[in-house]
């Protein structure tokens, strides 16, 4: 909200030292966020009022450009005597001066190009001299033909605002031509942005941030809603029937008739509302945005003659249509406030009005509307219609209910004011809203909270200022007690940690010390956090992206991964108020995000993508507890938050990779190779290996992996995760390139090992020794190989696979699998006979558990 210094400090009594700079330390001080200070200006030189006297046409151009008699308060310039004459000027026809008007009145030619003012209007004119904001200089020029001696300006080139849309044009009798400009604008105001947090409805209003200043500053605050000789409701306004209580808990009309249509708005409200960045319209209009941003609680004009029958205030018909002010025919909700009459929906309710009951230039009888909306029906219009009014900005964070009738009737009066309008003496007012709960707290408790010994009387004062109606008491325990009765405004005050927040923030955050406490000697991070560290460290140095992929999902992603409707990890947690309404659930799997981010990476271009991602996932109970609300007025008590923990569901943390195209990539060393499932496993023995642990493979069928390519990860006997290709109806359906291999692995069920012991490391040479068994394809090669170790027994150092054979010559369900051996003695120099007995030993093993024999 943009709010010009001198409107909010018409309401305070500051001393003429109090900069605008103070208060925008005074907002930022007690929570207000401030966005911008901005002084108007400056401006420097001959800026002038001005009448426009003549205006001609200029013809010839590609836009209208007009050449304008301007007068400025100048006096003319003496006729020349007789003598002074010479024969050709004696000769000439007598006529008015290049720089006189129609009436002798001296006049500067000035050239345009705006439409919007008309002969006689009052005008800004900058004099050759002036320098506008900017830096922009003005001087007299020749253009179109024509010397232009100086510039009329917009509110824009003034300063006054963003409008470039015409000249800024006077009201008449605002000023006579010639006087200063710079005084009448108040060139020398400064406009200070804020932003109030959402609760702070109240807070958009200079009203409102007055009160708040008065607060922080500690001087005195004149309610510009306390109006003089308030008159009584002397019968209706307007039939009204109100439906809808819950939606619309009071409804107030008032009534302006003999209205003049035509009537200017006056210069100070078009100033203030041009400032605050609302185009001024007509009169109606602009007194009730007028209203709305001084007292906070925005209004609506009906024209009177537009409207058929009772007011009736109710929930739309589904399908019902209305044409709002913008001139666009919304389709209604159910669930939106109306107001109707006979003929249907004419408002919007707190959102916008109906194009049929519009004020026009012809309307001299006006209905004055000001209600009381429920919040969060407002909200929902607003976003269902995309309609982010001023109205509604204010009416979805609370608006003030007592307010209403002081609104239209400060509208009312200022009709009558400024277009010569006549009151009608009947109010119409139905409901009303009752008042706010006392909330009742220890008086020390802002002390505790905050950790600061405050003055005696604070708590019981600063809750004064804010409005609320304060009392006192003692508990049976001998503890003092306040108890407060929130103003009627403040609807966000409900529990004591309101209002202790509002004692803290008028103090001033700033006096709460900030004290670190002393970390014990000894302590650092955790094993879990050290393995966390060394497993993303691993990654890294092997060429893996570390990402942070969206952390919510969707449940299409299910029926991509083609998980059945029974499959754990499709009981998820909602997430009530998500930022994308396709991803609206808690994460069970890292992988969803994770391939999002590859396939993103993909479409712009990347063929070769490693990318891993260490976090949690939320894996909920069968029976998930719900949160209690455990409130802040007490410590916990161990049972509470016994609870409390049985309440939130299990977080692992899980690490995930996903590779496409080559690993490694082709270069000057040669080609590269497709990423494989043997590359995912790969990336989880890594894992292992900086967590300390010894993984070991076997075949399984998981979804979202290809049956065939999948494998299951254990660390002992205790599975951990998977690994392997994605299955190829997976990769159609989330666009993946084909062959796209991914690994998830869970971190936390990995032990934490209590040391890691140092390797031993031999000084004598080793035996190699290959070995190639022919075996059934359905014996695993790990597990193979897991034979041949243990038959090996403690001679074998190391077992690799580098050789994988089938052909017919082996036989049909047979296959060759090649190993390399080395063996090595920890305490002397192995001999060949020795190597080949514990290889000979490794193969007996193989034979007698899968039946293999040596390949010939």
């Amino acid at each position: 909200m943009r709010v010009p210094v001198s409107w909010l400090t018409e309401h305070l009594e500051v001393d003429a030292d109090v900069t605008p700079q103070d208060l925008a330390d005074a907002f930022v001080r007690i929570g207000i966020e401030v966005d911008e200070l901005s002084e108007l200006g400056p401006v420097t030189g001959p800026l002038v009022v001005g009448r426009v006297a003549e205006i001609e046409e200029l013809t010839g151009f590609k836009k209208p450009v007009r050449f304008c008699r301007v007068e400025v308060g100048e006096e003319p310039d003496p006729e020349p005597d007789d003598a002074d004459l010479s024969e050709e000027d004696e000769d000439e026809d007598d006529g008015p001066l290049e720089n006189e008007g129609p009436h002798g009145i001296k006049t500067r030619g000035i050239v345009c190009g705006a439409s919007n003012f008309a002969e006689g209007d009052l005008v800004v004119v900058a004099l050759p001299g002036v320098v506008l904001p900017g830096d922009f200089e003005i001087a007299a020029r020749k253009t179109y033909g024509k010397v232009s001696d100086g510039m009329i300006c917009s509110a824009a080139e003034l300063g006054l605002g963003d409008d470039h849309s015409g000249i800024l044009v006077l009201p008449p009798g605002t000023a006579s031509p010639g006087d200063d400009a710079k005084e009448l604008l108040g060139l020398d105001d400064t406009v200070i942005e804020v932003t109030p947090t959402p609760d702070r409805g109240y807070a958009l209003s200079i009203r409102g941030l007055a009160r708040e200043l008065s607060n922080a500053l500690d001087v005195p605050f004149g309610d510009p809603a306390m109006l003089d000789n308030f008159p009584e409701a002397e019968g209706e306004a307007w039939p009204v029937r109100v439906e809808d209580p819950e939606g619309c808990p009071r409804f107030v009309l008032r009534r302006v008739t003999g209205l003049d249509a035509t009537a200017p708005t006056p210069w100070r409200i078009r100033r203030r509302l041009m400032l605050a960045g609302i185009r001024s319209i007509s009169l109606a209009v602009d007194v009730t945005n007028y209203v709305m941003l001084e007292l906070g609680h925005p209004l609506h004009a009906f024209a009177t003659g537009s409207v058929q029958g009772d007011l009736v205030v109710r929930r739309a018909k589904a399908g019902e249509k209305l044409t709002t002010l913008d001139d666009v025919e919304r389709t209604l909700d159910a669930d939106d406030i109306v107001i109707a009459d006979d003929s249907g929906v004419i408002s919007l309710a707190g959102t916008m009005g109906g194009a049929s009951t519009e004020i026009t230039p012809e309307s001299t009888d006006v209905l004055l509307e000001a209600a009381h909306w429920n919040p969060a029906s407002i909200s929902r219009t607003a976003r269902r219609h995309k309609l982010f009014s001023e109205a509604a900005k204010r009416f979805e964070r609370y608006t003030d209910p007592a307010l209403c009738a002081a609104a239209v009737e400060l509208a009312a009066r200022l009709l009558r004011q400024y277009g010569d309008g006549a009151i009608r003496p009947g109010r119409t007012d139905v409901g009303g809203v009752a008042p706010h709960a006392p909330v009742t707290m220890p008086i020390n408790l802002p002390d505790q909270i905050a950790g600061v010994r405050y003055e005696r009387g604070v708590t019981v004062r600063r809750l004064g200022q804010i409005g609320c109606k304060v009392q006192l008491s003692t508990s049976d325990q001998g503890v003092g007690l306040v108890t407060a009765t929130p103003p009627s405004w403040r609807g966000d005050l409900v529990q004591p940690a309101d209002l202790v927040e509002e004692v803290l923030r008028l103090e001033g955050y700033d006096s709460i010390p900030s004290v670190l406490p002393a970390a014990p000697a000894g302590r650092g991070l955790t094993d879990a956090q050290r393995r966390r560290r060394a497993v993303s460290g691993a990654l890294a140095e092997a060429g893996y992206v570390e990402v942070r992929p969206f952390p919510f999902i969707g449940d299409a992603v299910w029926d991509a991964f083609g998980l059945p409707e029974d499959d754990i990890r499709r009981t998820t947690v909602r997430v009530q108020n998500p930022l994308e309404a396709d991803h609206d659930r808690m994460a069970t799997t890292l992988l969803p995000g994770l391939l999002e981010t590859l396939q993103r990476n993909v479409s712009r271009g990347l063929k070769d993508v490693s990318l891993f991602h260490v976090g949690q996932v939320v894996l909920p109970k069968p029976n998930q507890l719900k949160v209690p609300d455990l409130g802040v007025e007490r410590r916990p008590s161990d049972e509470d938050l016994a609870v409390l923990e049985a309440a939130v569901p299990a977080q692992p943390v899980h690490v995930a990779v996903v590779l496409t195209g080559q690993r490694p990539r082709a270069g000057w060393w040669g080609k590269g190779d497709q990423a494989g499932w043997a590359d995912a496993v790969q990336a989880a023995r890594l894992v292992a290996e900086a967590a300390g642990v010894q993984l070991t493979v076997q075949a399984a069928d998981l979804l979202p992996w290809h049956p065939g390519r999948c494998a299951q990860l254990r660390v002992g006997d205790w599975p951990v995760g998977h690994a392997g290709e994605l299955h190829p109806k997976v990769v159609e359906a989330l666009g993946l390139p084909p062959r796209t291999v991914a690994m998830e692995l869970d971190l936390d069920a990995i032990p934490l090992p209590d040391s890691r012991p140092a390797p031993s490391i031999s000084a004598y040479p080793p035996v190699l020794l290959d070995v190639a068994l022919v075996a059934g394809t359905d014996v695993p090669s790990a597990d193979l190989a897991d034979v041949l170790r243990e038959g090996a027994g403690e001679l074998l150092e190391e077992i690799t696979l580098f050789d994988v054979y089938t052909g017919e010559q082996l036989g049909e369900g047979k296959r060759s699998l090649a190993y390399k051996l080395r063996f090595r003695a920890a305490d002397r120099t192995l001999t060949v006979d020795e190597a080949t007995k514990a290889r000979d030993a490794a193969v007996a093993a193989a034979g007698e558990r899968f039946g293999a024999t040596l390949r010939a």
